[in-house]
């Protein structure tokens, strides 16, 4: 008796969207479809949320976006700490950012918390739902096609190939989005002037509790207060990482320490170049989002520098403008692609506009101090915000709510299971 060598034939899912990548822009557009009645499949190709050195900001729109779907108090009764103010220090000198205590939302702080247990909370509340399904380990490998159009996915999970048909496909699978490239969808790049190295140290009590960038001749060095720890960020040229390690770690502990506002000692924590990750920064955005029966947002669709941690906020404005503009026509089974071309009509303006800043930034702030050798000089901005404070409130309104916020419209069609 012989044995098929042939390969298992695909496990078939058939839903009205599916959605790719079980980030904050996929586990927010899921949630949303869901509560609007739409029958809703998210791949995720990991087991789980546990990966580090991802974004844990949670901003005041998002925080309203919360309050808009009745979830707000049981989201702040998860672990968080509440950043009310950013400040600069250039040189040693302390300026106030932005403050966000001056801000008209309903939280007017930014609400740290890991990703994953803000990914969690989002999944949980998905899955609440009955039209709701999250598929983990299940890596999609490329988009199934039939006359022109897109419909569907092809996967790889635990058990065997996986392919999901769908009304529509929304990539929300980041920077590198698998539905991006195998949609075609061409992109257009803006540049970075650095990459970040990522790692922990410490904090203690007497450490101060304030998230902060510093700003000196050659280096920009951020801290974000995680409670027991700091997350760090060292900010290097484009493409330098290979020469940062080359000189050696105990050169970048050093450079670490001239930089960090607690004690110095405490580097030495950096025991290896394994507790450093590399983000490398990337500025670009899709010069058409959409292409028949797929669609992409967040990440996938413009890649954001992390310059005020604005990058999932405008995923997750992202995932509503999506939920309330193509609930109604999905569930009704009546999506054409005028509908979707609607959710990049109303997103690239605030993209480009946030872009635009972004750049700015890069281009007069952070590449100079990053090349000078000299003593560095506070821009006039800041020198300006110092004496009109009123002033902190226009970059607590571009980084904690954004350009064009968004609002959940999309009507609750369905009931969640109690919890």
């Amino acid at each position: 008796m012989s044995v098929s060598s042939e390969p298992a034939a695909p496990a078939a899912l058939a839903t009205q969207c599916c959605v790719v990548g079980g980030g904050p822009a996929g586990l927010m557009l899921g949630l949303l479809l869901a509560r609007a009645g739409v029958d809703v499949v998210v791949l995720e190709k990991h087991a789980d949320f546990l990966r580090d050195f991802r974004g844990d900001t949670i901003h005041p729109s998002t925080l309203d976006v919360m309050a808009d779907l009745g979830l707000l108090k049981r989201f702040l009764d998860l672990p968080h700490q509440e950043v009310e103010t950013l400040t600069g220090f250039v040189e040693d000198e302390p300026f106030r950012i932005a403050d966000f205590r001056r801000l008209s939302t309903r939280c007017r702080f930014i609400a740290l918390m890991p990703q994953w247990d803000f990914l969690d909370f989002i999944a949980g509340e998905a899955e609440r739902y009955p039209n709701f399904r999250l598929l983990r380990r299940a890596e999609t490998t490329g988009l199934i096609r039939r006359e022109g159009r897109v419909t569907g996915v092809e996967a790889r999970a635990e058990a065997g190939p996986i392919a999901v048909t769908a009304d529509l496909v929304v990539g929300c699978d980041g920077r590198r989005s698998t539905v991006r490239q195998s949609a075609g969808l061409e992109s257009e790049t803006l540049g970075a002037p650095m990459d970040v190295m990522w790692f922990r140290l410490s904090r203690e009590p007497t450490d101060g509790d304030a998230t902060a960038g510093r700003f000196s001749a050659g280096a920009v060095f951020v801290t974000i207060n995680r409670g027991d720890y700091w997350q760090c960020a060292y900010l290097i040229p484009k493409g330098g990482a290979i020469a940062v390690r080359q000189k050696g770690l105990e050169a970048f502990r050093q450079a670490v320490a001239r930089r960090a506002p607690f004690a110095p000692e405490r580097v030495a924590e950096l025991a290896s170049w394994d507790q450093v990750s590399l983000l490398t920064v990337a500025v670009d955005r899709l010069k058409r989002w959409d292409r028949p029966g797929v669609l992409c947002i967040g990440d996938a669709a413009h890649a954001m520098s992390p310059i005020g941690g604005v990058g999932i906020n405008l995923a997750i404005q992202d995932a509503v403008a999506t939920a309330n503009l193509l609930a109604a026509p999905l569930r009704e089974g009546r999506l054409g692609q005028e509908d979707v071309r609607r959710v990049q009509a109303r997103r690239e303006w605030p993209t480009r506009v946030t872009q635009a800043l972004q750049v700015q930034v890069q281009n007069r702030i952070i590449s100079p101090a990053l090349a000078s050798g000299d003593r560095l000089t506070p821009p006039f901005a800041l020198r300006l915000m110092r004496r009109f404070p009123a002033l902190t409130r226009i970059p607590a309104r571009i980084v904690g709510v954004g350009v064009r916020p968004e609002r959940v419209t999309a009507p609750a069609a369905a009931s969640p299971r109690p919890l």
